[in-house]
């Protein structure tokens, strides 16, 4: 029997800088704590931008200022991601006499004292009696999302001929660089893939993804017969990874892998050129498993059971907060 979830807050906030994956990350682990909750983005000016998550946060900002994202009252539970995003976290934890429980979403950077509860994934080094490890990240793809998104009826993607394939595309980043040769592998790959294996691929890319690689898939799906999202709403990712049989994701984003991983489905992995020992410590660890395979390579079709770290940072989070309540003399 399922252990008892520990009192839920009555107010919750999730603060970044507005990035797309911290923000995802935040309010993945925001809706699972089943509290109301809003986002709050900060966007400190040059210098304090560049001195953060170590420098002071921008004056502009401060919580009494109009249109504060830190002005009070303060929330029981604050949940931040990015390093623009700590300095104002510490600050919401003094400035509510420590009421406020905070919980830092990967390395602050600043050791494990930026916040009360701080989630790693694995393959990151820190490590503390506050810091709680998982082997994948959190996301807004929980079990019974995926389980109600595949009962919904999505004409273009139900007649599609199995195996159904997702395909998540990224781009270039910091340690990883689609050439003009990993483009040209990567599109041979899924155009054989639907071919000689009879696949239904259903693609999206990103905002990082190269122009002629975005163009080289919108032009496969065109001619094969396949399902290419533009970037227009609705964004169909949750029906794509909820109704595919297996998935290809690219090996730059850790946070695709990681919403892959909690399908139970087999994620097949496209490396482009570059790489980060991060990287290659967490796709090891999805490895052993056996929930992740090699891209181009064929396609596997056993399953594994899902890997989702969210209900088990909510879960952490209320004990702890409901710790410090009882600590602080007030029941949560």
């Amino acid at each position: 029997m399922p252990k008892p979830r520990e009192t839920a807050p009555s107010t919750v906030w999730v603060l970044t800088d507005g990035k797309a994956g911290d923000l995802a990350q935040c309010i993945g682990v925001a809706e699972a704590l089943a509290s109301p909750f809003e986002t709050r983005q900060v966007a400190p000016r040059p210098p304090f931008s560049w001195w953060l998550p170590f420098g002071p946060t921008d004056p502009r900002e401060w919580e009494s200022r109009p249109g504060s994202p830190i002005a009070p009252p303060y929330p029981d539970i604050a949940i931040a991601s990015g390093r623009r995003a700590a300095g104002y976290l510490r600050r919401i934890k003094r400035l509510s006499n420590g009421r406020t429980f905070t919980v830092f979403l990967k390395d602050p950077r600043t050791g494990p004292d930026a916040a009360d509860l701080i989630w790693v994934p694995e393959h990151d080094k820190l490590r503390g009696r506050n810091v709680l490890v998982t082997p994948s990240s959190p996301h807004r793809f929980s079990a019974a999302k995926l389980k109600g998104l595949r009962a919904e009826r999505v004409p273009e993607i139900d007649r599609l001929k199995t195996p159904r394939v997702a395909v998540l595309v990224g781009g270039d980043s910091r340690h990883h660089r689609f050439t003009e040769d990993d483009q040209h592998r990567l599109l041979n790959g899924l155009r054989t893939l639907g071919q000689d294996e009879g696949a239904s691929l259903m693609i999206t890319s990103s905002r990082r993804t190269p122009a002629a690689l975005a163009y080289g898939l919108s032009s496969l799906a065109k001619s094969g017969g396949h399902l290419y999202w533009s970037g227009r709403d609705p964004n169909p990712l949750g029906h794509y990874l909820a109704k595919a049989d297996a998935i290809i994701a690219t090996a730059d984003s850790t946070n695709m892998i990681g919403e892959a991983t909690a399908t139970g489905k087999p994620v097949h992995v496209f490396h482009p050129s570059g790489g980060h020992d991060k990287i290659t410590r967490f796709l090891g660890t999805l490895e052993r498993i056996g929930a992740v395979h090699p891209f181009p390579g064929p396609l596997k079709t056993t399953t594994y059971e899902p890997i989702d770290a969210t209900p088990v940072i909510a879960d952490r989070i209320l004990a702890d907060y409901a710790a410090l309540r009882r600590q602080q003399g007030q029941e949560p």
